[in-house]
């Protein structure tokens, strides 16, 4: 019933081909990725760490507000500048955790789509200057 075709699945000496309404069905889900537009946005390089690059943004402004506590509440208590010091701590250590989960290949991405320029920043450059 089924016919071994261009396609198959190879498990140690074991081929099995597709048929033809499941390669039909292969070239459905095909064309329906290549048109989805917030699938492609996902996979995308800027869009598959784009949740770690924003909890990184949000930890770093953590370590300076809790070293604004620290320094700003040693004038009051010494328990309430040790919890601004517990902020930073946190904040440090998601930072840590978040670029360890990027790995490599996502901080140089990062690296990358920082370095490119802003969508108002380049078309500001690129309009024509008045007389």
């Amino acid at each position: 019933m089924y016919r071994i075709v261009s396609v198959a699945v190879k498990w140690d000496d074991l081929v099995v081909g597709l048929s033809d309404d499941e390669q039909r069905i292969l070239r459905e889900i095909e064309q329906q990725l290549e048109t989805d537009e917030r699938f492609a946005q996902a996979v995308s390089p800027s869009g598959l760490y784009r949740h770690s690059v924003r909890t990184v943004r949000w930890a770093i402004l953590g370590v300076g507000a809790g070293l604004v506590i620290t320094v700003a509440a040693l004038q009051v208590h010494f328990l309430v500048s040790f919890v601004g010091f517990l902020t930073m701590l946190l904040c440090g250590l998601v930072i840590e955790r978040q670029v360890r989960l990027m790995g490599k290949a996502g901080v140089q991405d990062l690296a990358q789509t920082l370095r490119q320029p802003r969508f108002a920043s380049a078309r500001f450059r690129s309009r024509p200057e008045r007389d």
